[in-house]
């Protein structure tokens, strides 16, 4: 749950706090004497939910490395480095996308790719990964961190997650206009507090439902990446096997920033917000009974 609460509270104070930045800026101007603005309003909604989309997205690699503590390999450091950017070249090669930058990090089982474009990305594996599975079964994580950049699947989350934005914004101010007006009642010219209250609840709440959004796409774009890799490696047996050890170890927890880039997730009673599919149904979905 606390996993949760922190996930959503990070996309939903980036908007709290451009709303504020705009508002002092004067740029609230879909406030009128007559009501609300409603094409300047959107217009206003969607700077607010692209831009805190699209300077996460940029901001994604050095926050990655910053927040696990990943370290960049170049391949000089040891046997398994050099082999881990060898099978992220040859992997990336088959794929059709820039060399991505290699990393390790202390924790458990996990991995995610990270990166505002497919020629610049960053793919990160876990020392608990490394010392769970075999060669065959790390190949098949790193092709499906792969696909998740050859997919264009950072950019297509940052879009879907803006485009939601935009309306939690929007209809959060129809609320803080309807409570300011009908339901507090205030004549007055402009709006009151209530207006203010109001919509930064509606923002909070709309925010949450917004999530479960963006959580089944990220789920789809799982199912994505697992057949990505099998495709790549030329089989699914190796991805099969790899979710198949993930399903019976506990997967390292990542930072909220990264919590829908990782290999695996943890599923709960709240699975409408979980960003990864259960275990049993990606390996059903490489096997074709999906």
């Amino acid at each position: 749950m606390k996993r949760i609460v922190l996930f959503l509270a990070t996309n939903i104070a980036v908007m709290l706090v451009l709303s504020v930045v705009l508002n002092l800026l004067g740029a609230n101007r879909f406030l009128t004497a007559n009501g609300l603005n409603i094409p300047t309003l959107l217009v206003f909604s969607a700077v607010v939910g692209f831009t805190g989309s699209i300077i996460s997205l940029l901001m994604s690699k050095p926050m990655a490395k910053w927040s696990t503590g990943a370290q960049i390999i170049t391949g000089n450091e040891g046997p398994t480095e050099r082999w881990l950017v060898s099978t992220v070249q040859q992997l990336a090669q088959k794929a059709g996308i820039g060399m991505p930058e290699v990393a390790i990090y202390q924790g458990e089982p996990n991995a995610f790719a990270t990166g505002a474009f497919k020629n610049s990305s960053l793919v990160a594996v876990s020392t608990g990964l490394l010392q769970s599975m075999n060669k065959d079964e790390v190949e098949a994580v790193l092709g499906h961190e792969v696909a998740h950049v050859a997919n264009g699947d950072m950019i297509t989350l940052t879009l879907i997650q803006g485009v939601v934005n935009t309306f939690v914004v929007f209809f959060a101010r129809i609320v803080g206009y309807f409570v300011d007006k009908v339901v507090l009642k205030n004549e007055r010219d402009g709006v009151g507090i209530g207006f203010y209250v109001a919509s930064m609840v509606a923002e909070i709440v709309f925010g949450i439902l917004a999530s479960i959004i963006v959580a089944w796409f990220s789920r789809q774009r799982e199912f994505r990446a697992d057949a990505g890799a099998a495709k790549l490696l030329g089989s699914p047996q190796p991805m099969v096997r790899a979710l198949a050890r993930l399903g019976g170890v506990e997967a390292g927890a990542l930072p909220q920033s990264m919590a829908a880039s990782g290999i695996s997730g943890r599923p709960g009673w709240m699975s409408l917000f979980s960003s990864h599919p259960p275990i049993e149904e990606r390996i059903a979905a490489l096997q074709g009974s999906r």
